[in-house]
């Protein structure tokens, strides 16, 4: 044989080896992978509260020593009385001294109990409210794609680009196994 026809035929069947190899690779690696179709960002919303506070001038009622107000009562109807029996003359300067000790009583008990609600002090106190700040973090991607003439989708952490990989028909994401749902 000669030896020009051994090499080219041995050439031939090299190029015709690497060229079915390549195709073979193709129609496999093709096989092998979901097209994507369209990716979308998602995002969620976490709530962080923190106090958030401010002083307040208060103002308090200082408590009252005297809390039946008797002694107001007491001086009242004393001067009242002093006062009624001044009007009149006999019997009368009597029932004038009880209705003036009476109404000297009532009207003692009022201004003591006004002096009471008047005897204030006033503070400075903290409130504190619970307020919220938002933030939005990534929380994944919902991936549409094709498989076997099928539509379907997966939710993934990180965009997979243009194909997903594909193991035993079904779909190999790398943050863990999630098989994909008609839509």
């Amino acid at each position: 044989m000669d030896k020009s026809f051994v090499l080219g035929s041995v050439m031939g069947a090299l190029v015709v080896t690497a060229g079915g190899a390549a195709a073979g690779y193709r129609i496999m690696s093709g096989s092998h992978s979901a097209e994507v179709v369209s990716v979308k960002a998602l995002n969620r919303t976490i709530q962080t509260p923190r106090q958030e506070c401010r002083d307040e001038q208060v103002t308090h009622t200082k408590p009252a020593q005297d809390t039946e107000r008797l002694v107001g009562t007491g001086v009242g109807a004393v001067i009242g009385g002093l006062l009624g029996s001044q009007v009149g003359g006999g019997s009368g300067r009597a029932l004038a001294a009880v209705a003036g000790a009476a109404a000297g009583g009532y009207a003692g008990n009022k201004i003591e109990q006004n002096a009471q609600q008047r005897d204030t002090y006033t503070t400075t106190e903290q409130r504190c409210t619970t307020v919220y700040d938002s933030t939005e973090v990534p929380a994944g991607y919902d991936v549409e794609y094709v498989l076997n003439g099928k539509r379907l989708h997966v939710h993934m952490d990180h965009d997979p680009g243009k194909r997903i990989p594909v193991k035993d028909g079904h779909i190999v994401p790398e943050s863990g196994p999630r098989d994909g749902v008609p839509s």
